[in-house]
């Protein structure tokens, strides 16, 4: 197994925002984590990387205890997060930009940069573009190269559509369904339009004021009513 969650409780300092979390994730496999604002989804996945306080259960990474490892320490194992806000370096180029994300890689860097540039082909006329002057889809595109460019193994993305009109939100979704396909990398997708979601992922995680609700089958999570009614704002 990819990534084994084991009755995680996690937080900020003393604050805990989830209580007894459980899933597991394999390689090549995509889990929605899905729910209401405030339901905890992102300290949930800051936890697994390592970016808030964990005060008990554990995350085992391809049988290896990382529960208490550093950001970086994860991410040397093939951990890769791209968080929702600041996921690029916006005074640099598109190249600038996926050369500073694979800067440890060495003399393969150009041939993975080729390589991403192949499965992404509208940042090829991006490459000479400063950061900024992206737009909102351009950026998630580039955010999704940078990660990309270090070979992940496991890819946990937050909330990647967040504020894109909604064409340019399923052209984002359609790229990271290519990308679970072509790169054969386990992804933890957090997001808000659950029906996006849902379409593309094996399961699906929902919770619901720290606490999941539902663990299983992302296709019947939608034709359980109780649930996607209720949390979800979605019919089956």
């Amino acid at each position: 197994m990819l990534l084994e969650v084991e009755e995680l409780t996690a937080g900020y300092g003393d604050i805990r925002v989830i209580e007894d979390v459980s899933f597991s994730l394999g390689s090549g496999e995509l889990l929605a984590v899905l729910g209401p604002n405030g339901s905890g989804k992102s300290t949930l996945v800051k936890a697994v990387m390592g970016l808030a306080t964990v005060h008990s259960g554990r995350i085992l990474f391809r049988g290896e205890d990382v529960t208490r490892l550093k950001p970086h320490e994860k991410a040397r194992r093939g951990m890769v997060y791209v968080p929702q806000m600041n996921n690029v370096f916006e005074r640099l180029t598109v190249r600038e930009n996926l050369i500073m994300a694979g800067y440890t890689i060495g003399d393969e860097l150009q041939d993975r940069i080729e390589e991403v540039l192949e499965l992404l082909p509208p940042l090829r006329r991006l490459m000479g573009r400063k950061a900024w002057t992206l737009s909102g889809g351009e950026r998630q595109m580039l955010a999704l190269a940078m990660a990309l460019v270090r070979s992940p193994e496991l890819l946990i993305l937050d909330e990647p559509t967040a504020s894109l009109a909604p064409p340019v939100a399923e052209k984002i979704i359609g790229l990271i369904a290519q990308i679970r396909e072509s790169e054969d990398v386990g992804i933890i997708l957090v997001e808000q339009n659950a029906k996006l979601a849902l379409s593309i992922s094996d399961e699906a995680l929902l919770m619901v004021s720290g606490k999941q609700v539902y663990m299983g089958d992302a296709n019947k999570l939608l034709s359980r009513s109780d649930l996607s009614s209720l949390y979800l704002g979605v019919r089956s």
